[in-house]
């Protein structure tokens, strides 16, 4: 036979061993509190990074876009660009010569407000061949004289010059065929007066045109005093056609 026998279990256990296995409930008044985990902090310096990129990529896409438009020769419609054969009479100071012919190249931009006019050698003789600006929206005339390499800055004059609307109007039916540009000549004189030292307050379009040129202001004569000392000066021309007249601006050093 086997004999079983059981050993007395203590009714009590020491308290560290209880302590260690027990479990304790909360009731359902209490909260139970669960061990929380330490906040990192907030990356400021990450984000003060980042945005001080946004404005640097963001001002270098803008002195990009102002840079090409500003200071690159524009690109504009085919449509906005004349080549012009102009027949015009000279009774005054050719009478003996009858009809005679300018040509140029226009380019007029809509958008920017102003007219860009290419004058080659003249076939001919008597004037100079230049590059003309004028601007509409700063209300100034430049003159490059090719043959000086000299600029001259005188005030728009809205009589003489048609705005940039009306003129493209005028070189389209020219172009069709439903003007025929058969007319007549007038003249202004300009005298210089000084040397122009800024270049930037004449705006992006005459700056390009005239960056590393000498360049000076131009006043306009009034008929007696042209009449009076033409002769006492030196004198160049340039002839143009931007209206439905060929314009030719006489300029005069000072004595």
């Amino acid at each position: 036979m086997v004999k079983i026998t059981f050993q007395p279990v203590s009714a009590q256990k020491p308290d560290k061993e209880i302590d260690g296995d027990k479990i304790i409930i909360p009731q359902a008044h209490e909260q139970l509190v669960l061990p929380g985990r330490s906040k990192k902090p907030f990356p400021t310096g990450l984000c003060c990074l980042a945005f001080g990129l946004v404005v640097l990529l963001s001002g270098l896409v803008m002195a990009s876009i102002y840079v090409y438009r500003y200071y690159f020769i524009p690109q504009i419609p085919e449509d906005s660009l004349f080549h012009c054969r102009v027949l015009y009479e000279d009774s005054v100071y050719a009478p003996l010569r009858g009809r005679q012919e300018i040509e140029e190249n226009v380019g007029i931009y809509l958008d920017d407000n102003y007219e860009q006019i290419s004058v080659p050698v003249p076939r001919f003789g008597g004037s100079d061949p230049a590059d003309i600006i004028h601007d509409f929206q700063r209300g100034l005339t430049a003159y490059h004289d090719i043959a000086l390499d000299k600029c001259y800055i005188t005030e728009l004059n809205t009589t003489l010059v048609m705005a940039p609307r009306s003129l493209w109007e005028l070189l389209i039916n020219v172009k069709r065929g439903t003007y025929l540009p058969q007319t007549y000549i007038i003249q202004e004189e300009m005298m210089v007066t000084g040397r122009v030292r800024n270049m930037r307050q004449l705006g992006p379009f005459i700056h390009r045109l005239c960056y590393g040129k000498e360049t000076y202001r131009l006043r306009r004569r009034n008929q007696r005093k042209r009449i009076e000392r033409r002769e006492t000066k030196k004198c160049h021309s340039i002839r143009h056609f931007e209206n439905t007249f060929v314009v030719e601006t006489v300029i005069c050093d000072r004595v």
